[in-house]
């Protein structure tokens, strides 16, 4: 049986709850929960590395670690999910959930991973997505996570997707949530980067900063002139750095979503 930890984190602004939220997905770390000034992180014990997390904790924060046993997440989730609807425009249930009304909705099984829709990264990629046509487009989406981007794309009209996370957790329920919408068109595959993939006319990645740097060359390599790159994960402070690397590789910034300490970028290949 695979064993968890349960980190509560406290003394925590809004703002680093936001940015420590984002570092430890990006760690590993598989769920979230929000309490006033603390936040409790969830990780597997083996890939819980004690000195590497304290080196993201802000100053003055306190912390604790526990035990905890694999359980049905489902359940845990029931009680606190909520449907998201994004302007109108799309609504993110569970099937637990009463159908919503709106143009497209998407049904994901909540479980142990970060994308049920609730933060501000997935809203601004929905948003930027909302702008897009994605009309037999071929669509790439770089981490996946939950699948909720690519299950979007598809609705949306995109004739093939590719859709890459580096963790079997991710793609295990992608390819559920993907069923459970009832997707033909979306392709899933573990993968950590770009390489040995085909040319495609939109990529949405909503990942983080360091990421995104590390890939912007293969990314540029697999968009064709005219094709669009939609980005989130990435905070206000580095709108300048991340638009200078993917300005290098010829991919050039055409429109700026902001919500809170987040931002969404549209960038487009030159």
């Amino acid at each position: 049986m695979k064993k968890f930890l349960k980190i509560i984190i406290t003394k925590l602004s809004l703002e680093q709850k936001e940015i420590l939220t984002a570092e430890l997905a990006h760690a590993g770390f598989y769920a979230f929960e929000e309490n006033d000034d603390e936040l409790i992180a969830y990780v597997l014990q083996k890939d819980f590395y004690e000195e590497a997390f304290k080196k993201t904790l802000p100053a003055a924060v306190h912390y604790s670690v526990s035990e905890i046993e694999d359980k049905n997440w489902n359940k845990e989730w029931e009680s606190s999910f909520d449907p998201v609807v994004v302007d109108d425009f799309v609504a993110i249930r569970a099937s637990f959930h009463k159908p919503v009304n709106a143009p497209y909705e998407i049904i994901i099984t909540p479980k142990m991973s970060f994308g049920t829709g609730h933060h501000s990264t997935t809203l601004l990629m929905i948003q930027l997505m909302q702008k897009i046509d994605f009309a037999n487009k071929r669509v790439l989406d770089f981490g996946t996570g939950t699948g909720i981007l690519a299950i979007l794309a598809e609705k949306l009209g995109a004739s093939s997707i590719i859709a890459i996370d580096n963790d079997e957790w991710s793609i295990s329920n992608a390819r559920e949530n993907t069923l459970a919408n009832k997707c033909t068109k979306i392709l899933l595959q573990k993968q950590d980067n770009t390489q040995q993939l085909p040319d495609v006319d939109i990529i949405t990645a909503n990942i983080n900063f360091n990421v995104l740097a590390s890939q912007a060359g293969n990314l540029g390599k697999i968009l064709t002139n005219e094709s669009l790159l939609l980005i989130s994960g990435i905070l206000i402070k580095d709108e300048q750095s991340i638009s200078e690397i993917f300005n290098e590789v010829g991919i050039l910034k055409q429109l700026v979503l902001c919500k809170e300490e987040w931002i969404s970028i549209l960038f487009k290949k030159q």
